[in-house]
């Protein structure tokens, strides 16, 4: 049965925080009556009880769903495995750090009608710390705004909802889940950003670091590649492959000049340096055909198979 709105909460090793982030959750949505929505957490191979924590809590209270991934997956399968089983009109995305604020949900809620299709939550008042949270976020929210299209001052906020016609056909993997109100603004969607509160946090390690900035870095190049080269990958290979024959025809022919013209050597480095680009060039060339006649079969094809990396528990 379709529920009004379902809530999903990745999980990994934050077996202090879901005890109290669960009250918080009733707390907040006290005016809606509890068969309107459902609590899906998702836990990612903790190392620690969380998923002890999470069963008991799931068996307190038939409203909460856990999910159990089998190994370790990362935040972008876990939040995706959540929506995938959720029976919910719209979809509620926060971390279960306790950072983001239960009591901002029913105001995201209220903010999708027929013309917003995503709410995206703003932290404009931001507990963490600055130079390794902050300025880098801020950095990279604005390299996103300007190389993307579509402009948003928090992207790194995990609170947003979702109409579920719009978020369950994407299919997103590695740690996209950053950009998933771009994926929707691709697909036609709308997005509206609301400004949320935010927590310092209280218990628990945070998972992220300066690491990440070199994550994002990555995914924004790709992100660009599958802007512009999804559908036509042998345009990208092949542009280099054939400025790589046409360099390496125009060191052959050089090679030959000296030789004809100037009575120079045949066998020299520029000769092996030709054969190499005129090679590479071929292989680029090979590798965009085959690219794109693997995206002609794999388009629409499932996103698991055989049986998902999970187990759940209701």
């Amino acid at each position: 049965m379709s529920k009004l709105f379902s809530i999903v909460i990745p999980v990994f090793n934050e077996e202090s925080n879901l005890g109290p982030l669960i009250l918080d959750i009733f707390s907040a949505l006290s005016l809606y009556d509890e068969s309107n929505f459902e609590i899906i957490t998702v836990d990612d191979a903790s190392t620690d009880r969380s998923l002890k924590e999470l069963r008991r809590l799931g068996d307190e209270n038939e409203t909460l769903t856990v999910i159990s991934f089998k190994k370790r997956s990362g935040q972008t399968a876990a939040m995706m495995a959540g929506a995938k089983e959720a029976k919910g009109d719209l979809i509620v995305f926060m971390d279960g750090d306790r950072q983001n604020d239960p009591k901002d949900i029913p105001k995201l809620i209220n903010a999708i009608s027929e013309d917003v299709d995503v709410v995206s939550g703003w932290r404009k008042k931001r507990k963490d710390s600055f130079f390794k949270r902050i300025f880098l976020s801020s950095l990279a929210n604005r390299l996103i705004s300007s190389s993307m299209g579509l402009k948003l001052n928090d992207y790194g906020c995990s609170l947003k909802v979702f109409k579920s016609e719009v978020l369950k056909p994407l299919k997103i993997y590695g740690e996209m889940h950053r950009f998933l109100p771009l994926f929707c603004f691709w697909n036609g969607a709308t997005i509206k950003e609301v400004e949320v509160g935010h927590h310092p946090r209280l218990e628990g390690e945070s998972k992220y670091g300066v690491e990440r900035v070199y994550k994002v870095l990555l995914d924004l190049l790709f992100l660009r590649f599958l802007v512009k080269y999804s559908h036509r990958p042998l345009h990208f290979f092949g542009k280099f492959g054939l400025y790589s024959i046409l360099a390496g025809i125009g060191i052959f022919s050089f090679v030959i000049y000296r030789k004809l013209i100037l009575n120079g050597q045949w066998i020299s480095p520029l000769l092996i340096v030709s054969f190499f680009m005129t090679g590479i060039g071929f292989v680029m060339v090979l590798i965009g055909i085959l690219a794109e006649m693997m995206i002609r079969l794999n388009e629409d094809g499932p996103q698991f198979y055989g049986r998902p990396p999970y187990d759940i528990f209701r």
